[in-house]
């Protein structure tokens, strides 16, 4: 194996196929898309929720501690130096360490912080996302609390499902061994989160990966594969990983270079993705055109299906082929209806919060203006404010309900993809449970069990079949919606949302601000005509998935 292969804790997560293309030497020369704003935004968020975590750990400890910190700013061969002089003089905490490269193992990486224990140091990650979650069992110790011998197991908290941070705390542990810098014993690493309340410690020997597997064991197995995928690619052996389409290439630099392949030979995952993909390539079904021409009600072929039914998998091969964007599920299209109708959308920035409950009123006249109404709050996230901008969408969205009871009415209101507002909206209830106006968890609960609460994302998988997503921005086109921003998406808002705020210490942009309401507004005039046309148009526009 060439020395020159040497793998960061990110590679045993990443798609096989960007693992070859990392190493290739014939992709040096290919132009790569030029870097998404919102990932380095998204960097550069990740950078400050560090510095601002050393801060206040250091200012913790107390001058008896021993800081080494290690400017990531810094060439690699200074930080490698300054992190082996802090080996030497025993130092308690080392931020920022770059470990030198492993060319035997070959691995590389850094991290943020070591901890010294009595027989060795342990890695501490610090992550902008969330870590635990309510419950009970998670092994804590205090965010100033750094010694790993101090964990127990914490009575209000329950590990947040996150395997890439054990993978990469295996990962440095697998380092510090090569370097002799391990803790002795139990391998255990830290994780401080985006609520930087606590310190989550992992223990990486612990089997609580599937099939009674550690982190290590899951690591050494991934670590060994994606290896041989880069040694190949790098010595121009034969490659280990061919392309196909799953969840990462949305993001992934290399995509335009997958997507010309996986085009050019009408691959089967550009329909149907992740391990069924693999599972169709099994059974001798590798394009597009073969699993078209497949019969429906032929006996499948014995395979692990994950998605879907291999029926669904056929038609929206042919959907495909015949450039349908959606095709009928079903002869007739249904959806719940009300007198009176409000169409909600949330606005939320990341884990921080929601920001943002955009509505929109139509249907039968109850004395209230029918049209957009948004209610936000610009402090930046987090903030109390927050709770004031939804007890008041609350209680304007309750007194209508009331109203149309009153009226002996009937009410229904739609969101798309009701697991993004739900969660906002029990999340909202639970952390501002004391201030007035904000409903209980109950009454949370008793509204999204309801027939009034109407998810069109599930309507749509339950209906059609859709050759290239579900998402709105995909399907409110077919029914003849467009977007008034051309930028108007997910990501894209994150950024409005940093300008509208000031969150980078700015003058707050109010024409950022109007931008995101008219991209709200515009979200929920989507959901409204979509459902309108799947009520009236989409049952004779929309061919019939039989009929293909």
């Amino acid at each position: 194996m060439g020395e020159e292969v040497l793998l960061d804790a990110g590679a045993v997560s990443r798609c096989r196929r960007r693992v070859h293309l990392e190493h290739d030497p014939a992709m040096r020369g290919v132009p790569l898309p030029p870097p998404d704003p919102t990932a380095q935004q998204r960097i550069d968020d990740a950078t400050a929720h560090r510095e601002e975590i050393v801060r206040r750990l250091a200012d913790a400890t107390g001058p008896a501690a021993t800081w080494v910190h290690v400017p990531r700013t810094l060439p690699a061969a200074e930080r490698v130096l300054r992190t082996e002089e802090a080996f030497a003089d025993g130092a308690h905490y080392i931020w920022g360490a770059l470990l030198p490269a492993d060319a035997v193992g070959h691995r590389r990486g850094g991290v943020d912080l070591l901890v010294r224990t009595e027989t060795g140091y342990v890695p501490v990650l610090v992550v902008r996302h969330r870590i635990t979650d309510r419950g009970q069992g998670a092994s804590t110790t205090g965010l100033t609390d750094l010694d790993p011998a101090h964990r127990r197991p914490d009575e209000a908290r329950k590990v947040r499902s996150q395997p890439r941070d054990q993978l990469r705390l295996a990962h440095l542990r697998r380092m510090l061994q090569t370097y002799g810098k391990a803790e002795i014993g139990r391998a255990v690493g830290g994780v401080i989160g985006l609520d930087a309340d606590v310190v989550l410690w992992h223990d990486l020997s612990a089997g609580t990966w599937p099939g009674g597997r550690s982190a290590l064991d899951e690591y050494d197995a991934r670590f060994a594969d994606r290896l041989a995928v880069a040694t190949a690619a790098a010595t121009g052996g034969a490659a280990l990983a061919e392309p196909s389409r799953v969840l990462e290439c949305r993001r992934c630099p290399f995509w335009p270079t997958c997507e010309v392949a996986l085009t050019e030979s009408r691959d089967v995952s550009l329909v149907v993705r992740g391990e069924d993909a693999s599972e169709l390539r099994r059974a001798g079904v590798s394009t597009v055109d073969e699993l078209a021409a497949l019969d429906p009600a032929a006996e499948p072929p014995s395979m692990n299906w994950t998605g879907g039914t291999f029926t669904d998998a056929i038609m929206l091969a042919r959907a495909w082929l015949a450039d349908l964007t959606v095709v009928r599920r079903t002869p007739e299209i249904e959806v719940s209806r009300g007198d009176v109708e409000v169409d909600v959308d949330m606005e939320s920035f990341g884990d921080a919060g929601a920001y943002l409950w955009g509505t929109l009123l139509s249907g039968v006249d109850i004395g209230e203006p029918h049209g957009y109404r948004a209610f936000a709050t610009w402090e930046p996230l987090p903030t109390e404010d927050e709770a004031r901008s939804f007890a008041q969408f609350w209680a304007w969205f309750t007194d209508i309900r009331e109203r149309t009871h009153a009226a002996g009415l009937t009410f229904r209101a739609y969101c798309y993809n009701a697991l993004a507002e739900n969660r906002w909206l029990f999340g909202s209830a639970e952390r501002f449970a004391e201030h007035p106006g904000v409903p209980g968890k109950a009454e949370i609960q008793s509204f999204v069990d309801s027939e009034e609460w109407v998810d069109l994302f599930r309507s749509v998988t339950d209906q059609f079949l859709c050759s290239r997503g579900k998402g709105l921005k995909v399907i409110a086109p077919v029914a003849g919606f467009s977007w008034r921003d051309p930028e108007a998406g997910g990501e894209a808002s994150m950024r409005w949302y940093r300008d509208a705020v000031g969150m980078d210490g700015s003058v707050p942009d109010r024409e950022q601000r109007e931008r995101l309401l008219r991209y709200n507004e515009d979200d929920v005039q989507a959901t409204r005509v979509l459902r309108e046309w799947m009520t009236d148009r989409a049952g004779t526009e929309v061919p019939y998935v039989l009929d293909l």
